[in-house]
């Protein structure tokens, strides 16, 4: 019988995040519904609610959840009824061109739930990444639902960060930069996702990491993630001081966090030659760069944008879960406040004011 909860709701372009009564469907074949037990305020909900993402309102929001396994549809075999899960917004189909060619990271045709959850009035929502999970229950497809080890209530809110942000900066240095022990790295950009990058960069055994930023409080974090030096960019030149860091050549890995053209042109110069540039900092689509070929052409290595972190969900929540069980791997530093399903809106404004690595709302609490 579908269900009615209380969720997070947008329901116009600049419109407050409000909570709203909803109606859950029951699953159909292929389909899942869950517990929501906490959800990080990530940036790309403020997206949806500022119509960066598209103009499908009302949007109900939330993504980076770790959640519980309510009921299952018609098909559904890889998850049970009360399973720990992560949700994800990489549901590989296995079919498309990338998946084919053995690279199901890239998958080209990510699957969400066929039913859409609904206002009380029959409106349809659009759940932000096919997840929506500022929510007391919501809707997904059940490659959406990655099985994870019960790492007990107070553990939920930091390995459900793997969702998206966390994720994205860890795959970043390790995936997409491909980190190898012994490199150097620069991070530009300590908020969430840059933080876990230095995170990665320190899982992959790089022995010299600096971060960049201009806010102290964020650079102190990041030292205390694995960053061996720090740059305030504020006070000096970003790419001098990267260099200077590295003996004068520039670093093997540098990530650009942020996704403006400055960060990203400090990134391109602050390699060494044969270098990696790693873009992850999601850009404003009105954002240009230009650079000159000659130093494209110059510089050889590569420049590489990181697509949620080049992930594979079902291969890397497990095995992150894993580390942060043995120590290796500090999620619970990235939770930096725990609030209520009432507080999203000013969740955002916090984070806006740079405030917080992540605020994590705890369903069970609200």
């Amino acid at each position: 019988m579908p269900q009615t909860v209380r969720a997070v709701v947008v329901k116009s372009k600049d419109a407050p995040a409000e909570v709203e009564e909803i109606i859950v469907p029951d699953p159909g074949p292929g389909e899942v519904v869950v517990d929501a037990l906490t959800c990080g305020v990530c940036q790309t909900d403020q997206h949806f609610q500022q119509g960066e993402v598209g103009d499908d309102f009302p949007y109900l929001l939330g993504h980076e959840a770790t959640a519980r396994v309510s009921e299952i549809g018609e098909g559904v075999t890889h998850v049970s009824v009360g399973d720990k899960v992560i949700l994800n917004w990489r549901a590989v189909c296995g079919e498309c061109r990338a998946c084919r060619k053995g690279q199901p990271q890239y998958c080209f045709d990510t699957a969400n739930a066929e039913q859409k959850m609904t206002l009380l009035d029959g409106t349809e929502l659009e759940p932000a990444l096919g997840i929506g999970a500022f929510a007391e229950k919501t809707l997904v497809a059940a490659g959406q639902c990655t099985r994870i080890d019960d790492v007990g209530a107070e553990s939920d809110a930091a390995v459900g960060l793997l969702g998206c942000g966390v994720m994205a900066g860890i795959g970043a240095a390790m995936n997409t930069g491909e980190v190898r022990r012994g490199e150097s790295v620069a991070v530009i950009g300590c908020g969430g996702v840059g933080t876990a990058a230095i995170a990665g960069a320190k899982l992959a055994g790089a022995t010299k990491i600096i971060a960049v930023d201009i806010a102290p409080r964020k650079l102190e974090k990041a030292r205390e993630l694995g960053a061996t030096e720090t740059v305030n960019s504020g006070e000096e030149d970003a790419v001098e001081a990267i260099r200077r860091l590295t003996d004068g050549f520039g670093a093997d890995v540098v990530i650009d966090a942020v996704g403006r053209p400055e960060t990203y042109r400090q990134a391109f110069y602050a390699r060494d030659l044969a270098g990696r540039v790693v873009l992850v900092g999601v850009p404003d689509p009105s954002h240009q760069i230009e650079l000159p070929l000659i130093d494209v052409f110059g510089r050889g290595g590569a420049l590489k944008s990181s697509w949620y972190g080049d992930c594979l969900p079902s291969r890397d929540f497990p095995m992150l879960v894993s580390l942060y069980q043995q120590g290796r791997l500090d999620l619970d530093a990235f939770v930096t406040e725990r609030v209520t399903l009432d507080a999203v809106q000013e969740a955002f404004e916090t984070m806006n004011r740079g405030e917080v690595l992540r605020s994590v709302v705890e369903l069970e609490a609200s």
